[in-house]
């Protein structure tokens, strides 16, 4: 059954960039994130319910929520320029670059925490770098967007740093605090930002303007980006963390099939490659960590083995001369 749900989390998570894109053709796209956060917050506090574990705000301590409302005002920058990245450029060239903020993760990981980087890591680091400039190839003049410019390519990076930065944040900051009350804790902070954002900019009289149609898309990719979520949960409880992971990042598959049905975009055969490295860099990755935790796992074994013969030789040892004599 967790395969299913593995299965679940990488087609909802695909589709979300396409529903979103259908909202934002006229729409602003800060007005779309604010709105869809409405509807990913309800899934996210649906997450904490359906772990079982009541939220218990007094025991978070002080360090705890001031990361926690960082890396929710890291996530409220990223989507806001995702789905801006979204509104002016093409799919198969804004989502690319917004996974790449895995390649970001592991470098500031490195640099700031200290962790190690091993060859399997590293070579999924170049393999995702690689895929990632393939598929953000340059486009013939007459595909490409006008008057959009390279302000695309802006947004998008700036959603892949912002990513990253959530991760880190986590990292160094957030501990002792359920995955998912962490994370409904942080899609609150990113609503709070999101409306404050379209205050600031005074668009909060455009939210009545939005058109019906497409306020209908905003609210399904936020349902998409919520049931992903927890069919991603539900995988991790009943299977195995090194298969649900590579099935859920084939989501780019699924955007890269869809945006070619709806949007008609097609990927050059550079572009296909580019994908295939992207996909497969993380599969690298995790079949080193597999390999390292097996081996980890036969070191331990083999450890336990030793002293249960080594014990077994020295209680020989010391009867040995009684029934020698």
């Amino acid at each position: 059954m967790w395969i299913l749900f593995a299965a679940g989390s990488a087609f909802f998570a695909g589709i979300t960039a396409i529903l979103a894109k259908c909202g934002i053709r006229k729409t602003d796209s800060d007005i779309a994130t604010a709105v869809r956060t409405i509807v990913v917050l309800l899934f996210s506090w649906l997450m904490v319910y359906v772990s079982g574990k009541r939220p218990d705000f007094a025991e978070i301590d002080g360090r705890t929520w001031l990361f926690l409302v960082l890396s929710g005002i890291a996530t409220g920058a990223s989507w806001l320029c995702y789905f801006k990245a979204l509104q002016i450029g093409d799919i198969n060239r804004v989502v690319p670059i917004d996974k790449s903020s895995v390649i970001l993760t592991i470098l500031l990981a490195f640099l700031v925490l200290g962790e190690p980087v091993s060859l399997p890591k590293a070579a999924g680091v170049v393999m995702m770098g690689a895929g990632t400039f393939l598929m953000i190839e340059k486009k013939d003049a007459g595909q490409a967007k006008s008057g959009s410019g390279n302000r695309w390519f802006f947004y998008a990076a700036g959603s892949a740093i912002a990513a990253s930065l959530t991760s880190i944040l986590g990292k160094i900051g957030i501990s002792g605090v359920e995955s998912g009350l962490g994370t409904a804790i942080r899609t609150a902070v990113v609503l709070l930002m999101a409306w404050m954002m379209v205050f600031v900019t005074g668009k909060q009289h455009y939210v009545k303007a939005i058109p019906g149609k497409e306020l209908g898309f905003i609210c399904l990719s936020g349902i998409a980006t919520g049931a992903s979520w927890l069919c991603y949960y539900r995988a991790l409880q009943s299977g195995p963390a090194s298969l649900v992971v590579p099935i859920d990042r084939l989501s780019i598959v699924v955007t890269v099939v869809f945006s070619y049905a709806v949007f008609h975009e097609r990927l050059s055969k550079k572009g296909l490659f580019g994908l295939f490295l992207i996909v497969a860099g993380p599969m690298i990755m995790l079949l080193g960590q597999a390999a390292v935790t097996s081996t980890a796992a036969t070191a331990a074994i083999h450890g336990r083995n030793s002293c249960t013969r080594a014990g077994w030789f020295w209680k020989r040892r010391e009867w040995w001369p009684y029934m020698r004599n």
